[in-house]
């Protein structure tokens, strides 16, 4: 079965954005942006592809899903398949149908609509945010790569909105890089699969 994984950036504090919902003050060091294009290529938007030397970024995805909000920022340059080399899936009850045949507006349900998806045949889907969306599907986050800024901003997006509701992760791997960022790799505990 397909594996949903939460693959975000965050501060020290828990948060993957401002309050106004901008992650640009976690700025892109030059260690961080070889790591990304060498290990997680398909992360990164379709039209940054030729500045990283990217011809065709091979990876473990075919999809993702994303919040309204995380698409808002493509759609305010134009762009309408901001990831255009995968199937984008983006949960909204306020915009209508997607122009373009990659991105699928959904409106329903985000929890059973991942949990189909996740038995259709496929390859892995990449959960790219924000936190309102991660807090309603973090019972079916698989794998949780969170690559963690030295910074702390005291406020803004969490990395998973939600109510009080522990959830368990193991640390499958770290890897420091020296601007001081860590990539930090968990997975669900077998015991805890989602339903």
């Amino acid at each position: 079965m397909r594996k949903l994984v939460y693959y975000v950036a965050s501060t020290i504090d828990g948060f993957i954005a401002a309050p106004d919902g901008s992650p640009d003050f976690f700025g892109l060091e030059p260690d961080v942006a070889e790591h990304i294009a060498t290990h997680w290529p398909q992360t990164l938007p379709t039209f940054t592809h030729p500045q990283f030397g990217i011809d065709r970024p091979e990876g473990r995805f075919d999809a993702l899903v994303m919040g309204r909000a995380t698409y808002d920022p493509a759609l305010k340059i134009g762009v309408t398949s901001p990831y255009a080399h995968l199937k984008q899936y983006v949960f909204t009850r306020t915009l209508p149908p997607a122009p373009d045949p990659e991105v699928q507006i959904v409106s329903g349900d985000p929890v059973e609509f991942v949990r189909a998806l996740k038995r259709e045949p496929g390859r892995d889907i990449w959960l790219c945010g924000g936190g309102d969306l991660a807090g309603q599907l973090l019972p079916e986050v698989d794998e949780l790569i969170v690559k963690l800024n030295p910074v702390v901003i005291g406020s803004g997006v969490p990395l998973a909105a939600r109510d009080f509701d522990p959830r368990r992760f193991t640390l499958a791997e770290t890897r420091p890089l020296a601007s001081g960022v860590v990539i930090l790799h968990y997975t669900r505990p077998a015991t805890d699969e989602a339903g």
